[in-house]
This record gives structure tokens, sequence and C-alpha cells, in this order.
């Protein structure tokens, strides 16, 4: 229930042409706390209830849990959501051993594109495609939780 995770800037779209696999993804916020954040989403058919705790020191790792729950469920939790939905597309990308899952935002949050790597341990080694750019796995505004209240395209 502990997720390890690095987050990377996208620097060019060519993680496109290597994605395997690609997915429509409608989120949005019960609760945004950073302490504790309750998310509800809906990847193509597919309904989610997911908590996440705050990171730790190092921001690489967090409690995660999360359930698939029905579809109809989910569209009715997202109707109650807070201000402020997520909408991407996210493109499943393989690089070594790892799969690297691209979020490319729209709506508020276009021109934002953000690379997610999970890792089983904080010091796990892990290739690093050439799209990859600045690290922001510590950067808390680079988490959809507040991407949702304070949008990209408002960022100076």
């Amino acid at each position: 229930m502990i997720e390890i995770e690095r987050k990377f800037l996208v620097t060019s779209d060519a993680f496109k042409s290597q994605s395997f696999n690609k997915k429509q993804i409608s989120q949005g916020y019960l609760n945004s706390n950073p302490e504790r954040t309750v998310r509800i989403r809906i990847s193509d058919d597919k309904g989610f209830l997911t908590i996440k705790g705050k990171g730790n020191e190092t921001g690489l790792s967090r409690f995660e849990w999360e359930k698939e729950i029905p579809i109809e469920e989910a569209r009715a939790l997202l109707a109650l959501s807070e201000k402020g939905a997520i909408d991407k597309t996210r493109f499943e990308v393989k690089a070594g051993h790892h799969i690297y899952e691209v979020d490319e935002f729209f709506g508020e949050n276009q021109g934002l594109i953000i690379a997610e790597i999970e890792l089983s341990s904080e010091t796990e080694t892990f290739e690093k495609p050439e799209w990859l750019g600045e690290e922001v796995t510590n950067d808390e505004r680079f988490y959809n939780a507040y991407l949702s209240r304070n949008p990209f395209v408002f960022w100076k």
C-alpha cells in the first residue's frame, strides 16, 4: 500500500510514437487536502476510488489505497467532486524494465505533460528516455490534486 514514484516533466512528444497503450482519464477530488487526498477517477470505461496520504520527506513514497468501483458510482461521485476536474490522456511507454505513465493534460492544464514511473524501492535505478526532462517529484505543484485547484494555464 506504499507507492514509490518519481515524476518528470516531458520535453517533447516523442513518447507518443513509443507508447503501447493510451487511455482517457477524467478525475476529481472529494478531498484535495495534501495530508489525505480522496480521488474519483474514470479511466476509459472503469471507475476507481483512491486515497493517498502525504508523501515522506523525500517525496518519493506515500500511502496509496485504490479500489475499482462500478462506473455508475464513479460518475455519481465525480459529480460531487470539488471544483477543478482533471482531464488527460495517459500514454504507457516501456523503457528498460519499467513502464512510464505519461499524462498529457487538457482543459485548464493544457500544455502540461508529466511522466511518472513507479519503483520497488527509492534507490532503484531506471532508464531515462530522451524525452524525459526536469524531475519534479518533490514539487507539489505537479500533483494532480494541486492542479485541480491551481490549473497550469494560470501559472505565471
